[in-house]
């Protein structure tokens, strides 16, 4: 899953990225710096590409989660650093009862 989930982030990221963005990185993969040092979004990117990608998991797996809730702003490595750490947090959501 998530793979899967990677695959759908840099999917929503492009289109974030072509959206709020002059330019940005030729292909993004998992390793792509999402916010804080060196990353490709600021916090308006950043808000822009939670809330496209929350509502691309709602559509494609009919799962509602928030992924900017206390949990994660409190968390000491942000869920925000990567693709596959956002990955990450979103699998961990999604697989709570």
């Amino acid at each position: 899953m998530k793979r899967e989930l990677e695959l759908v982030i840099i999917e929503t990221l492009k289109e974030v990225v072509d959206n709020e963005l002059a330019e940005g990185p030729e292909e993004p993969g998992v390793d792509t710096p999402l916010f804080g040092r060196n990353g490709l979004l600021d916090s308006l990117g950043l808000v822009s590409l939670v809330v496209a990608l929350e509502q691309v998991i709602e559509d494609r797996y009919g799962v509602a989660l928030s992924l900017a809730d206390e949990k994660a702003l409190s968390q000491a490595h942000s869920p925000y650093r990567t693709v596959a750490s956002l990955a990450s947090y979103a699998e961990a959501i999604m697989a709570r009862p």
